[in-house]
């Protein structure tokens, strides 16, 4: 796929197994030949993608200021709770971290693809650091402090978005592209573990407004490190740019993209399945509660799912190529859910923790699902697209989250979470069929996603 940096991304990204099919074929005047029949795309791995300088810069930004962040929302969450002893005003904390994405990715989608990249992280940035320092001002009402978590929530699928939609330049496209956007996963979820750990630690000796201090400060290195390590790179969609306004513009991008049936299809496949998974995550304080688990038990059940994710996609990006990674995705995506049917029997804590970290091992199917969504997607709307893809994402587990914590104020919680990963399995097969059918259908029926990176989905 042609990238809007103009330089060798293309050429790294053709040398990572994403080579236009067509390139193999034989044309005018150019007979085939045995060395170009059949040829398997080459096998790329993660350090394919670490060899190339300015991921290194963006993979640098994104984990210290996700340590940052996890360290920040611990932090507040404790803030909140000493200020009003409300548990409910503590948790919502964490929620006004989830909420607020449906309100970004759709309203400001947009921004991603009207402006160059580079100004875009480095202002999320900076205006997500500055919403954390006003946190730590000395008596401020427990209202603002919500809405100043807001504000970063707000904006942050735009910055997923754009990060996403630049991995593409900055490395290429195919297989590079999809190992990038795992590494990205992979710090995410490892930085879960490590920020609440490092919270907990940093809290043990300094107080919550300090804690607040050292994520602001984390975010403006973050920002540095985009700004002078990452290359300038003009906005995708020009004509947006020079004229008409942000809310129409990001509307109308999010109408093209639902309008799409191959696109809708891949977007749904990429949040149904987590909806559900998270589900039994969301109610492991009060199973681990009727199991009589202190905190550390509950810690460590905690610990599962992204452990199983870390550990899976890893082992994907590593020892699978392209095809095999397209193959498992389908029947991955479906599988994800349902080992939380062994909650259906009330499992101990060895066995719950097991259940945990086998669904995390679900989350490999992204892999595959990330370079079939770049392949359906027009290059004016990459940004967007990544954008309302991660507020999709977002809105739907913290949805998943909320409807198994009202059902299980009637149901016992092991009988919720067993249904989710019965009801998961059947939703995500739904919507497999579906993205089954729409091979061929990407970018206005011209076939391009049907036949760039999608040979392990014909094959299935």
């Amino acid at each position: 796929m042609p990238t809007t940096s103009g330089s060798g991304a293309t050429d790294r990204g053709s040398g990572s197994g994403a080579t236009d099919p067509g390139a193999l074929r034989p044309g005018p005047g150019r007979p085939a030949t045995p060395a170009e029949a059949p040829a398997p795309a080459p096998r790329t791995g993660y350090g394919a993608v670490f060899a190339v300088r300015e991921f290194r810069t963006v993979f640098a930004a994104h984990l210290i200021s996700m340590l940052g962040e996890m360290a920040g929302g611990v932090a507040l969450s404790v803030l909140v709770y000493r200020l009003t002893g409300s548990p409910l005003l503590s948790a919502l904390t964490f929620a006004t971290a989830l909420l607020p994405y449906v309100i970004g990715g759709t309203l400001l989608s947009s921004v991603a693809d009207r402006y160059p990249a580079r100004r875009v992280l480095v202002v999320c940035d900076l205006v997500h650091a500055g919403c954390v320092a006003a946190m730590t001002v000395p008596g401020m009402p427990v209202a603002v402090l919500l809405a100043l978590r807001c504000v970063p929530a707000a904006i942050s699928p735009v910055f997923s978005g754009t990060r996403s939609a630049t991995l593409g330049d900055i490395v290429g496209g195919g297989d590079l592209f999809v190992l990038g956007r795992s590494v990205i996963r992979i710090t995410a979820q490892s930085a879960q573990l490590g920020g609440f750990a490092a919270g907990g630690l940093l809290l043990a000796a300094v107080s919550p407004r300090a804690v607040l201090a050292i994520t602001a400060a984390a975010l403006c290195c973050s920002a540095l490190l985009l700004r002078f390590g990452t290359r300038h790179r003009p906005a995708r969609h020009t004509a947006g740019a020079a004229g008409g306004a942000l809310l129409g513009d990001s509307l109308r991008g999010v109408r093209r993209l639902f309008a799409d049936r191959r696109v809708r299809a891949l977007m749904l496949l990429s949040w149904v399945p987590p909806m559900f998974v998270v589900m039994p995550e969301a109610l492991l304080t009060p199973y681990a509660d009727a199991q009589g688990l202190d905190s550390v038990g509950l810690g460590l059940l905690m610990c599962g799912l992204p452990v199983g994710a870390v550990v899976s996609e890893v082992l994907a990006g590593s020892l699978l190529g392209p095809r095999g990674r397209a193959r498992l995705t389908l029947p991955v995506g479906v599988l994800a859910a349902l080992p939380a049917l062994g909650y259906a029997c009330d499992p101990s804590f060895g066995w719950a923790l097991a259940l945990q970290v086998v669904t995390g091992c679900g989350v490999a199917y992204s892999l595959g699902l990330d370079q079939w969504f770049l392949a359906a997607v027009e290059e004016e709307l990459r940004g967007r697209a990544m954008t309302v893809l991660t507020a999709g994402l977002m809105t739907a587990q913290g949805l998943g989250m909320a409807v198994a914590g009202a059902v299980a104020e009637f149901v016992p919680v092991h009988v919720v979470a067993a249904s989710a990963g019965g009801c998961g399995a059947l939703c995500s097969l739904l919507v497999a069929l579906e993205v089954r059918r729409t091979v061929g259908r990407g970018r206005g029926g011209s076939g391009v996603a049907g036949s760039r990176g999608e040979t392990g989905l014909t094959a299935i």
